[in-house]
């Protein structure tokens, strides 16, 4: 029987455990490397000297420092970790990799849709070039540089959109807010959201492992394109809830700092070309029916305990 082993990094945050919960529901085994070691987890420092785990047949870096961690203040020192976590964990994935007998089929970077440049003219796919012209890109230039594979491995980066769910991501940040009335638009609204449901993130990342002839760039997004205006009117309305209180873009600039802002403030019409032509099929394409999945207080399931 062939290996039924995937080996993920970062897979104790919210993207990782969903996926995580979906390999192992379809019958997968499943191992984290996390800071520290564990039952179903590996450390950094065992996966450099020990290398993969034997019969690991798929890998998957989730792995980084959370930029929109607002208790942590938008300095140098923060800037670098960010970075730093994304490129050092795939660094350290591909040379075990690279350096392993029994090679996997396939190793899967998610990284986002950061690399293209915010616009409201411009209509991205994967063939898109991107330009290093502010933080993000330059910083997804040089991630997905760091996944640097030897034949015969597949390697697919995924640049993901917002990921929507209901216990991670933007929203376990603005559900509260939007819960109690006090939602609405950020700066005009009319800036692009390019978003995924977490339930089919987690099926593209599943599809791209067992689907051999998959390789290269996808979009992680889903393929109906809204702004920010459409996000927020269709969250308020799933949850029953006005959404009459916008946040003007000035007050994100000064709290968070523009740079980091700008992940909320501007926005990538981005589609999702290559994976739609693969034959993935979306279970939420539709904002709507994404949101009154995730629009509960108190779900009958919390997904990560």
């Amino acid at each position: 029987m062939a290996a039924r082993n995937v080996l993920i990094g970062g897979g104790t945050g919210f993207i990782g455990k969903n996926l995580g919960e979906l390999l192992i529901a379809n019958g997968y085994n499943v191992m984290n490397v996390a800071r520290m070691p564990g039952t179903s987890n590996i450390s950094w420092s065992t996966l450099e000297l020990s290398g993969l785990p034997n019969r690991t047949c798929a890998v998957v870096n989730l792995a980084g420092q959370q930029f929109m961690d607002f208790t942590k203040s938008w300095t140098p020192g923060f800037k670098q970790n960010v970075q730093n976590s994304r490129i050092y964990t795939t660094k350290a994935l591909a040379k075990a990799i690279n350096e392993s007998r029994d090679k996997p089929k396939v190793f899967v970077l998610l990284t986002g849709v950061g690399a293209y440049e915010p616009s409201d003219r411009n209509k991205y796919d994967e063939s898109s070039p991107t330009t290093g012209i502010d933080f993000f890109s330059r910083l997804t230039v040089e991630w997905e540089k760091a996944a640097s594979i030897d034949p015969p491995v597949r390697l697919v980066i995924i640049r993901s959109g917002a990921v929507l769910g209901r216990w991670g991501g933007m929203i376990k940040n603005m559900f509260l807010p939007f819960y109690f009335g006090f939602g609405g638009r950020i700066g005009t609204g009319k800036q692009y959201l390019p978003w995924i449901h977490i339930d089919d993130l987690t099926s593209l990342i599943k599809f791209a492992i067992e689907n051999d002839n998959i390789s290269g760039i996808l979009n992680g997004v889903s393929p109906k394109v809204i702004t920010n205006e459409e996000f927020t009117k269709s969250f308020a309305k799933a949850l029953r809830r006005p959404a009459v209180f916008p946040v003007p873009e000035s007050i994100l600039n000064l709290f968070l700092n523009p740079e980091r802002a700008m992940i909320m403030t501007k926005g990538q019409y981005v589609i999702p070309k290559r994976v739609l032509e693969y034959g993935f099929k979306y279970r939420y394409e539709d904002i709507d029916d994404a949101c009154r999945e995730f629009a509960h207080l108190c779900p009958k399931k919390h997904p990560l305990k």
